[in-house]
């Protein structure tokens, strides 16, 4: 009897292992480890085409700053893939703050002075999505009545709305704002650049139309707006998605003029 009760647990433990190793290939099969896909693959991240990449296609703008003129030309193509749907669009606007705009042009009709509206404003030009460059445009306006008089604080604050707000990160443009004393690149990421040597570009052939304007700084007898025009026209040449049709604006700078009264 005691021999029985012995034999018995270990034939269920013989039972036991017999079963196990069939029980492991049998799951092994149903389970191929190839066929495992790690979740983190299809995890998304909420990342914008501004925030990625710079680049834009479909135009050129360039802002030059010399001998005492800031002059800011752009091209006219609109293109749709590649198709152009317009040749000579205007990229280029000059805006005037409200707050001081208005004041402006009240005292010159009073005093009876002509309303010389090139040495005034703030030129801007812009390179991406049309719809999305008009609404960037909108909140510097709104800035720079906020701030009239300071560009560089309008452009920090425009470019920290544009990278936190969850809705303008979205936007795909970049642009160049000048005025008489300063020019500025803003972009998506964040920043709001100054040209060291009074050249800036955006744009699909920018980094063209960036190396022939400095190219021609060093020549005194090229004016801003004569630098450029044979960038852009350079660019234009080179860029396939930027044509000869250009825009341009231009204002005085007021930095010579405050060295010669000191």
């Amino acid at each position: 009897m005691n021999s029985l009760l012995r034999r018995a647990p270990a034939a269920a433990a013989r039972q036991f292992t017999a079963a196990a190793p069939k029980a492991i290939t049998s799951s092994a099969a149903v389970v191929d480890s190839s066929s495992i896909i790690p979740t983190h693959h299809y995890r998304s991240y909420h990342t914008t085409k501004s925030a990625s990449s710079p680049d834009w296609h479909g135009t050129t703008i360039v802002c030059v700053r010399k001998n005492g003129r800031v002059c800011m030309m752009g091209d006219g193509m609109v293109s749709m893939g590649s198709v152009i749907v317009k040749p000579n669009a205007k990229k280029i606007r000059r805006i005037y703050p409200k707050t001081v705009g208005e004041e402006a042009k009240k005292q010159q009709l009073a005093d009876g002075e002509s309303n010389d509206n090139e040495n005034e404003g703030t030129i801007v030009g812009f390179a991406g999505t049309t719809a999305d460059a008009f609404t960037l445009l909108e909140r510097l306006e709104g800035k720079l009545d906020e701030y009239p008089g300071q560009l560089a604080r309008s452009c920090v604050e425009l470019a920290k709305g544009w990278r936190t707000d969850k809705y303008l990160r979205r936007l795909e443009a970049s642009l160049l704002v000048a005025d008489k004393k300063a020019s500025f690149e803003i972009t998506g990421n964040g920043d709001v650049l100054e040209s060291h040597d009074g050249v800036l570009g955006v744009g699909s052939g920018s980094n063209f139309a960036i190396a022939a304007a400095r190219a021609q700084m060093d020549n005194p007898e090229l004016s801003a707006e004569d630098v450029a025009k044979r960038a852009m026209q350079i660019a234009s040449e080179m860029c396939i998605y930027t044509n000869d049709q250009f825009t341009m604006e231009s204002l005085a700078m007021v930095e010579e003029k405050e060295d010669k009264e000191e």
